[in-house]
Order: C-alpha cells, then sequence, then structure tokens
C-alpha cells in the first residue's frame, strides 16, 4: 500500500524555512528582547555543564600551584633550619664572649680569635645498637670533616666525628657511655669531666668533690681542656646532686641540652686552631 504523503519538503525547503525561523528569532530577541526570559533559564542550565567541563583543568592548576607551593615551601624551610642552626651557634657562644671579655680587658693587644668554619650536615642514620648511641651524618672527607670534629645542634653539643668515609661520616654522642668531655660550670667556673651513662637524657659528673659548689640548675659548658672541644659552648644543665658521705665523691648528674631524640640537622665546626691542621684520608687539607 503506498502512503499518502510519500515524500515530505524537499531538502532546499527545509533549509530554507530554518533559514528563515532563524532570522525571525533573530529579529524578536535583539529588537523586541522576546526571549530574555528564556535566555536567563538556558544560561541557568548550563552554567553546572560549564563548570562540569572546566573542573579538569581548574584541577590541574589547583595541583601545580599547590606542588610548586610545597616544594618552594620545602626549601624556605630547608635554608631556615640552617640559619637557625647557624644562629645559634652564635647565641650560644655570646654568653661566654661576654664572659671572657671582661676577663682579658687586659689583654686587647693579644691576637683575636680565628672564627670558626661551619657547615651543616644531615643526619642519615641513627644507630639501632641499645649499647652504642651513634649517627650518620651526609658530610664526609671531601666536606672536609676529620675525626674528632665537635658536631652541635641548636641547643648544645651532640658529640664528635669518631669515622669519616668520602661523603658521610659517624658520629659518637655525648651520652654514649664510652665517652667523656671537660666541662665547667657557668656560675663559678669549677671544671669537672661529663660522662655518658648510655641513656640520651643522661650525663654523669666523675670524681666531684662532695664539697665543690655545684647546684641544681648550674649550666655546663665545654671547657675546651683537652683541646677536642671549643671552649664556651653550652653541653648540660645539672639536674641533681647527692652528697653520700660514705662515698668519696659526690653522685651529679645533668640533662643535655641538645636534643638529642630529635636529631635531624646539625652543625659541623672547624675550630680556629685545627682548621689548618684537618686533614682527610686522602692527605687533603680541610677548605678554609
Amino acid at each position: 500500500m503506498k502512503p499518502i504523503f510519500s515524500r515530505g519538503p524537499s531538502l532546499q525547503w527545509r533549509v530554507l524555512l530554518l533559514v528563515l525561523a532563524s532570522f525571525a528569532i533573530i529579529f524578536l530577541d535583539h529588537w523586541q528582547h522576546r526571549f530574555d526570559g528564556a535566555r536567563f533559564y538556558l544560561n541557568s542550565l548550563v552554567t553546572p555543564i560549564q563548570y562540569l567541563a572546566d573542573a579538569p583543568s581548574r584541577l590541574l592548576r589547583w595541583s601545580s600551584e599547590a606542588l610548586t607551593s610545597r616544594r618552594h615551601l620545602q626549601e624556605e624551610n630547608a635554608s631556615l633550619k640552617e640559619q637557625l642552626l647557624l644562629q645559634s651557634e652564635r647565641l650560644q657562644h655570646l654568653a661566654f664572649l661576654q664572659e671572657e671579655n671582661n676577663q682579658l680587658r687586659a689583654l686587647l693587644g693579644s691576637q683575636a680569635r680565628a672564627e670558626a668554619r661551619k657547615l651543616v650536615a644531615e643526619v642519615m642514620t641513627v644507630d639501632s645498637d641499645p649499647f652504642s648511641q651513634q649517627i650518620m651524618l651526609n658530610k664526609g672527607r671531601n666536606d672536609g670533616v676529620f675525626e674528632g670534629q665537635p658536631v652541635l645542634d641548636a641547643q648544645g653539643l651532640v658529640g664528635q666525628v669518631i669515622n669519616v668515609g668520602p661523603s658521610s661520616s659517624r658520629v659518637l654522642l655525648i651520652t654514649d657511655a664510652t665517652h667523656a668531655i671537660p666541662v665547667r660550670v657557668a656560675r663559678n667556673g669549677i671544671r669537672a669531666i661529663a660522662s655518658g651513662t648510655g641513656q640520651l637524657d643522661e650525663l654523669s659528673l666523675n670524681h666531684v668533690p662532695h664539697r665543690s659548689d655545684i647546684k641544681t640548675g648550674d649550666l655546663l659548658l665545654s671547657s675546651g681542656l683537652g683541646g677536642r672541644f671549643p671552649e664556651g659552648y653550652p653541653v648540660a644543665k645539672v639536674t641533681s646532686v647527692y652528697s653520700d658521705e660514705g662515698k668519696p665523691f659526690a653522685q651529679v648528674l645533668a640533662e643535655p641540652l641538645a636534643q638529642l631524640d630529635r636529631l635531624r640537622y646539625l652543625l659541623l665546626i672547624w675550630p680556629g686552631q685545627q682548621q689548618v691542621q684537618a686533614k682527610g684520608g686522602d692527605g687533603k687539607e680541610a677548605s678554609q
């Protein structure tokens, strides 16, 4: 059976009708503003689609900015920590220098003390042996590090280098049971030897007479005796003094000022008298 309408309008007529309808809509919209309300509702419907289409681009921009900001903050944080270590070393020495200045006013004509070279190092590993308190640093012979070199953090002395490799070095902490350091009381200059007890928060002062003027809270500074540690750096604070007349010496305990349980960035120093003497294993002098 043949349909009543075998074919519709031709393609040319359809295109013409669409063009005429478009011109009519443009005329009504531009000159008579008949479609303002429809445009408002259409925009409301299209806006969420535009947000969804733009979401990947905005997410990529946000991720890029976040990564850039994070990297910048990490670099700035590392730089600030290095500056803090350098400033802390100067502050630690300030009290000693003030005291020394009063004592040496009559020696103004003597040779000035050389400024120590300093180098910031980062802790690589911590020794897991409970009977040995040592850490590994990321600086070694190539950086001029030498055995016996003093190491400190932002609060005080940490220990000394005992082994040096090309690009790393091992540090023995002041609290290790095999370590000892000559100290003096900042308040009155009394000298003693502070030995490690094997505990990160405790040092013991050896052979202290019962009548020695050492009190709880006294600050202990490196005395410089022996030439291993430079004079005047904070070491520990006295926490207890116990005198038993039945024993030949008083029992004096102190707490290290360095935060030995949370070490990360440390400062290697070259005392003035050792800068020109320190040599690496390859025979080259440490740089000044």
